[in-house]
């Protein structure tokens, strides 16, 4: 039965964190004995995650205590208070908070004849640069992004946010990993239902590992269904967008190894802003969220109207003859357009993993396949490479990839539909989506449709016009 807690013998607490910590298997799990005064002891740490110049600074400084120094301490805290010239530094005895501590990046400094250890928490994690994200870019504006080093985002948010009503809960999830969560809001301004349902669901959270950060703790969050496709979590690699989204009582969710935030809860018409809508004056904002809702509208129902009329072409006024194909092929037009659904997201899953120098002829190779080449070969006729062209393009409009791709799959399902049964299964399609908006839940439990279904005129002219910032908004 392995012991939970330390004793006052060293050598039985080393042999306890030896064998909790596999000192002798791991290569970078360092246990470093040092004397005292008069007493043995041992840093416990990992290399590459303990500041050396902090060890040697610590090390140097207790190995030349004398052993009158030590005559008034009776107490593991005593000895921390008065020895330990360092910041962070907290008394431990129990054995699995001590790996996990150590495992983390802590310094675990175990003195003969103290019932507990010392946790100095002088970590630091290797980190990249908090660049700007690469799927979030502002003409004007803070440069900054989230890195995967969760007290750097925390600090993110805290110098945009200098009220003591920012609250930071921390928490770990995952039997194996341990991760690190922290539950970022607004005490004043977030709802305490809403964040009671959160805590609850993430205590509620059974899992050996976040393998996938962010996406492994949604799906433990909100259970997916798989004729579901809409996001129910809105992602942000932006500092400055997610300090706007707690101050309006959001609740933004941070895991540690991910430079991805989630912000809670999110409803379809969260989507619709974007960052760069608040660098420009309200009148140019509001412009350019509108052109981004109508322009991202048109990837569902552009090519699905088109075929609808192509195969029924005494519906197409004379204003409208324009669209109609000059020529022809042998190919059927829902056979080329669902090919060209299909290549394009071929395309991008070839882009993630093409090296950068070779982009540029990725992007000449990705052109000749869809333009002249395609269209000389008969495969395609060009009206339809020009109207998949649009909805491809379209679809960057707004930064949510997971949004994009459900619009995609239901204009899949509305083509399919309109080719089987005509004008019934255009609207039977658009009459399912409707219908699966309707029936989805935020985390919260409010609508997904919120604020148009239940109706608040308030908050949705928020969401659709970009107002004035001042003390009542952000």
């Amino acid at each position: 039965m392995k012991k939970e807690t330390l004793s006052s013998i060293y050598e039985e607490n080393r042999a306890v964190l030896d064998d909790r910590l596999r000192l002798s298997e791991s290569f970078d799990l360092i246990g470093r004995e040092i004397r005292i005064a008069d007493k043995k002891a041992v840093l416990y740490f990992i290399d590459g995650f303990a500041k050396d110049d902090i060890l040697e600074k610590l090390m140097e400084y207790l190995m030349s205590l004398k052993p009158e120094d030590l005559k008034d301490i009776q107490t593991t805290q005593d000895f921390a208070d008065t020895f330990i010239p360092y910041v962070e530094v907290d008394c431990e005895d129990q054995c699995d908070k001590i790996a996990t501590g150590v495992l983390s990046g802590t310094i675990c400094l175990l003195v003969q004849g103290f019932d507990r250890a010392m946790m100095i928490d002088a970590r630091t994690y290797p980190t990249r640069g908090v660049s700007e994200p690469d799927d979030d870019r502002v003409l004007r504006g803070s440069r900054d992004g989230f890195v995967e080093t969760l007290v750097h985002n925390t600090a993110l948010i805290r110098r945009r946010i200098r009220d003591p009503d920012l609250t930071m809960e921390i928490l770990q999830l995952g039997a194996k990993s341990k991760t690190d969560i922290v539950v970022c809001y607004m005490a004043s301004a977030v709802e305490p239902k809403m964040l009671d349902v959160v805590r609850k669901k993430l205590e509620k959270v059974r899992i050996h590992a976040l393998t996938m950060n962010q996406e492994s703790l949604a799906e433990c969050l909100i259970k997916p269904k798989w004729y579901n496709p809409f996001p129910k979590v809105r992602y942000s690699e932006r500092p400055d967008a997610v300090a706007a989204s707690v101050l309006e009582g959001s609740i933004a969710i941070l895991v540690d190894n991910s430079p991805s935030v989630m912000i809670l809860p999110t409803s379809i018409f969260d989507f619709v802003q974007d960052t760069n809508d608040y660098y420009f004056p309200p009148l140019i904002g509001t412009y350019l969220r509108t052109v981004r809702m109508l322009v991202f509208l048109l990837t569902l129902i552009l090519t699905p109207t088109w075929y609808l009329l192509m195969i029924n072409p005494q519906w197409i006024p004379s204003w409208l003859e324009f669209i109609q194909i000059e020529e022809p092929n042998q190919v059927p037009i829902l056979a080329q357009l669902l090919l060209i659904e299909f290549i394009i997201d071929g395309l991008k899953l070839a882009s993630l993993n093409t090296p950068s120098v070779l982009s540029n002829s990725f992007s000449v190779v990705g052109a000749l396949i869809l333009g002249d080449f395609a269209v000389q070969a008969k495969w395609f006729v060009p009206e339809v490479v020009l109207f998949m062209a649009f909805v491809a393009i379209a679809n960057f409009t707004q930064p949510s990839f997971e949004l994009g791709y459900a619009f995609k799959l239901f204009r899949v399902v509305i083509l399919v539909l309109t080719a089987l049964f005509n004008i019934w299964g255009y609207i039977a399609g658009l009459l399912l989506m409707l219908l699966i908006l309707i029936c989805s839940k935020t985390i919260s439990g409010r609508g997904y449709l919120y604020p148009l279904l239940p109706f608040n005129a308030q908050a949705l002219s928020r969401l659709l016009v970009r107002r004035r910032i001042n003390n009542r908004n952000t």
